[in-house]
């Protein structure tokens, strides 16, 4: 306990936790209980207080579309609490649960943190991903609102995702008060009135500021498989992962602050939510996000 309390001092709290593990329920422990942070503000708005907002956050390197882009850190959080508070004006608060079914492109990992930033919990599922297996995690994880694209490109084929949501929701008991399409240029989605709108309504003036949280309150949900029966929900803490995350950037991989770091993945899998988003991030490193053919493995 006291090794992973001093890694936690590396952690910005809005309230220290009262202890680091509470073992008295096993096998259901918790880390940090007390604790209340946001993970939002430990990936983005501390680096710019701290004078890192000129330094590349993100870049988005696309061969399947031709496209290289980088986002600073000043960038990338005046694009995510946009969406934050788009997200706000739909409806979605502190708790609710927000699918996100999207390829790699930023506003995956825009839409990613603008949840981790309202205190919303995300559940991204992997691009493409057939109707019956995204039905079921709607099922599970009754979602508010789904975030969506027209299609995912896949070497030089383009997968057209919005048939198979729509499919997936008529299969679904659940169903979402609001669906938001990005329409990318490869490919354009048609919208059903009266519940789907395009991402248009994420972006804007308004800003959302960070909501606290509790250490033990959910981050993210991300299902397995699902080849050996119904898929099963994982549930990861806030507080926990940020301060394993942010611990293991320096001392497995030996990242610092400021240096790129590439995984190979997915951010539909749980190596891409802890390698290419929230532990870069957490550490102050620039993220490469990658768009070409598929990669990763298909459990958290």
């Amino acid at each position: 306990s006291a090794f992973w309390g001093r890694a936690a001092e590396k952690i910005t709290w809005y309230r220290k936790w009262d202890r680091v593990l509470d073992t008295t329920r096993p096998p259901f422990y918790r880390w940090f209980p007390g604790g209340v942070a946001n993970t939002c503000y430990n990936a983005l708005d501390r680096h710019v207080e701290n004078g890192r907002g000129g330094q590349p956050a993100l870049i988005y390197d696309s061969p399947v579309t031709g496209t290289i882009q980088t986002f600073t850190y000043s960038e990338l959080l005046d694009k995510v609490a946009q969406c934050g508070a788009g997200l706000a004006r739909l409806g979605v608060r502190k708790g609710d649960r927000v699918i996100i079914y999207m390829p790699m492109v930023p506003e995956t990992v825009i839409a990613m943190l603008a949840c981790a930033r309202i205190g919303a919990v995300h559940s991204v599922v992997f691009g493409g991903f057939a109707s019956p297996e995204l039905a079921a995690r709607i099922n599970d994880a009754t979602p508010k609102v789904i975030l969506s694209a027209s299609c995912g490109i896949e070497v030089n084929r383009i997968i057209p995702y919005k048939p198979l949501l729509d499919a997936a929701i008529e299969l679904s008991m659940a169903k979402p008060e609001r669906c938001v399409v990005l329409q990318r240029p490869q490919l354009q989605a048609d919208l059903k009135r009266g519940r789907d709108l395009d991402w248009t309504v994420l972006e804007g003036t308004d800003r959302a500021e960070c909501v606290p949280v509790a250490s033990t309150d959910p981050l993210y949900i991300l299902y397995t498989s699902g080849t050996t029966g119904i898929p099963k929900g994982v549930v990861r803490d806030q507080g926990g992962h940020m301060v394993a995350l942010h611990w293991t950037m320096k001392n497995i991989y030996g990242v610092d602050p400021g240096e790129v770091f590439w995984a190979a993945s997915d951010v539909g899998w749980v190596v891409g939510h802890s390698y290419i988003v929230y532990g870069p991030l957490l550490a102050g490193c620039t993220t490469v996000l990658y768009e070409g053919k598929s990669v990763g493995t298909p459990n958290p």
